[in-house]
């Protein structure tokens, strides 16, 4: 196994082009301006102990003794000892609605927003759980297979919006269908999807979906996002004028909680639903919830010792330094007049 200890030193490697251009225009204004004073091969002859290899042999071993400090700051490592451990934890998907209707502002600042806000600062608080993320709207993708590596899945939810799936509509069914399928297969955790949406599902039967996910051991659990009052859906134009989504006869399209959908999807899957409000979305009480069922132990290899290897890096640069300190950049007299091939007439 083999890792840097320090990878943010690697962006230093950038500086090497920067230097190569440099060498490069020092060499050629040096030629511009020897050829100033005459032809190059009469002034080659007045000057004989110049060399020309040298120098570009000197900014080698330079270049190279500095790409070796370079690395030996990152700190290479390799694993040395490998272990099993048992760790405790859970898998949960996040099924996220992105469908037109989440950018009503029923919920401040929208629904959508809000609730990546939510499935964000749920993020924050995973310890050995893994997370996957689905988006639905007519159809359903999956945006973060689940992974335990929750910077990536933060970097990916911050680039969600209602665009992200070009179908419009709300497939929820889809999602459970796409979820059922996402789930690490020879994995005994617990596993549970949590669908955030509002509900107004138009497309497939959700409610059978639900029961067969957990008929597989998936719980489903709702938040409903969203007023039963409902609120307009506001659109943004090409030019950044608001306009609100309107149905085909030209009438102002009023989206509402659709609570009651919800709540049987959850009890299909044998979960519970929570109505998000402007001060709460719930997903830390179902997280909450998540964490008192069974929790089961998962065996995992993880190498538990590294050993750092900079030293020989810094052996590298050092020896390419004292290359480039003893090499004089000038012919020597000496070994111009050594010839081992010289025959004595």
């Amino acid at each position: 196994m083999f890792r840097f200890g320090n990878p943010e030193y690697l962006y230093l490697l950038l500086i090497i082009p920067v230097l190569i251009l440099l060498f490069g225009f020092a060499q050629y204004y040096k030629k511009k301006a020897l050829n100033k004073f005459g032809d190059m091969s009469v002034i080659e002859q007045l000057m004989p102990f110049v060399s020309k290899s040298r120098p570009v042999l000197k900014f080698i071993f330079l270049t190279i003794a500095i790409v070796a400090i370079i690395f030996a700051l990152a700190d290479p490592q390799f694993g040395s000892k490998l272990e099993k451990v048992k760790r405790k934890g859970a898998e949960i998907i996040i099924a996220l609605d992105v469908s037109n209707s989440m950018l009503a502002e029923d919920i401040k600042p929208n629904r959508l927003e809000r609730a990546k806000l939510a499935v964000s600062k749920l993020i924050d608080n995973m310890e050995n759980d893994r997370i996957g993320l689905i988006v639905f709207a007519g159809d359903s993708y999956i945006q973060v297979p689940v992974t335990s590596d929750y910077s990536a899945a933060k970097m990916f939810l911050s680039s969600i919006n209602t665009n992200i799936v070009s179908k419009q509509g709300t497939a929820i069914g889809s999602a459970i269908d796409l979820a059922m399928n996402s789930f690490t297969p020879e994995s005994n955790m617990e596993k549970a999807l949590v669908i955030i949406s509002d509900g107004e599902n138009h497309e497939d039967d959700a409610i059978k979906a639900a029961e067969l996910a957990n008929d597989k051991g998936i719980t489903i659990h709702t938040i409903g996002m969203g007023s039963p009052q409902g609120t307009p859906i506001p659109l943004q134009k090409a030019y950044g004028q608001t306009v609100f989504q309107q149905d085909k006869d030209g009438n102002t399209v009023i989206s509402k909680l659709d609570q009651k959908t919800l709540q049987e999807i959850a009890s299909a899957g044998a979960g519970v639903f929570i109505r998000a409000n402007n001060t709460q979305t719930g997903l830390n009480k179902l997280f909450e919830r998540i964490n008192k069922m069974e929790e089961k132990e998962m065996e995992e290899k993880i190498y538990t010792e590294f050993e750092h290897r900079f030293q020989y890096l810094l052996g590298i640069a050092l020896f390419f330094i004292l290359m480039d300190v003893f090499m004089p950049e000038r012919k020597s007299k000496w070994l111009k007049n050594f010839n081992l091939f010289k025959l004595n007439a």
